[in-house]
């Protein structure tokens, strides 16, 4: 099987240094193996969504010499979102939530991987039908359904499947038509991702991933969880921290082959350090 990566932004935000080392490690496993490197654009995080940004991210690939083959947008695909989701729901395995993060605070919910762990208020209950509600995975339902799991990842080997520092986590957004963690799992397996790229910071969600992969049958990649970019405050590179935008370079004239060249010497310096 061809190996198949893929870059897939928000366009919430300008690309910063971080963003481009995530897309040239994807693109280089991609190339070196004669597979195919993908750019997909995930375009439903409500009002943050700036379309505007789109073509600045394809400007930025460009600028620093990496090909892809670009697939349709998450925008283009909500009705394959709601019908996996309606699946969901009528095996029992997503349950409607009204709560809201101060309320979850209030309960006193311990703090996960994803803030702050549901504490399964909802889970039961009777709801007001005209209220919004968020869509949450009865996890303990979940993987009593699924069984025993495991993913490979290129650096921690064989991992066993271990969501419970997740809780029963939103599957639906009340503001959006599916979490991040539906909608990538869905996208992955319909572009025929087969090595799944991206930094450390997301290692575990890969447990929730594996799950919902085994929930709907999907096919089940390998993963690759590579280092983080920091700044001068040992901070990671993020768009809310307003870390320098690639753009900003790219526009004052700056090259991006020899930018993307000095983060393939750093992610080498590091795989070699990681024995991978």
């Amino acid at each position: 099987m061809p190996l198949v990566t893929r870059f897939a932004p928000s366009p919430n935000g300008p690309m910063h240094r971080g963003h481009a080392f995530s897309a040239v490690v994807a693109h280089d496993l991609a190339h070196e193996a004669g597979g195919e490197f993908l750019l997909r654009i995930e375009d439903i995080d409500g009002g943050r969504t700036r379309p505007e940004l789109i073509d600045e991210y394809r400007r930025n690939l460009e600028w620093l010499g990496l090909e892809w083959r670009e697939v349709p947008a998450q925008s283009t695909r909500l009705e394959r979102y709601a019908l996996a989701a309606s699946d969901l729901i009528d095996r029992g395995l997503l349950y409607p939530c009204v709560c809201t993060r101060k309320e979850i605070e209030a309960a006193g919910a311990r703090r996960g991987e994803e803030g702050l762990i549901y504490p399964g208020t909802c889970k039961g209950k009777r709801l007001d039908p005209t209220a919004p509600v968020a869509w949450r995975l009865d996890v303990e339902k979940a993987m009593a359904e699924a069984g025993r799991l495991v993913w490979s990842d290129e650096e921690a080997g064989c991992v066993e499947v271990d969501p419970s520092d997740f809780g029963d986590l939103v599957i639906v957004r009340k503001d959006a038509p599916a979490s991040y963690h539906l909608a990538v799992v869905l996208d992955d397996a319909e572009d025929g991702v087969t090595l799944v790229t991206r930094g450390r910071d997301l290692f575990a969600a890969s447990h929730i991933h594996r799950l919902l992969q085994a929930l709907f049958d999907l096919p089940v990649p390998r993963w690759h969880h590579h280092g983080l970019l920091m700044d001068d405050q040992g901070k990671k590179l993020s768009k809310r921290r307003g870390s320098p935008a690639l753009g900003d370079q790219r526009r004052a004239g700056e090259n991006g082959r020899a930018l993307a060249e000095e983060l393939r010497v750093r992610w080498r310096a590091h795989a070699k350090i990681a024995g991978t």
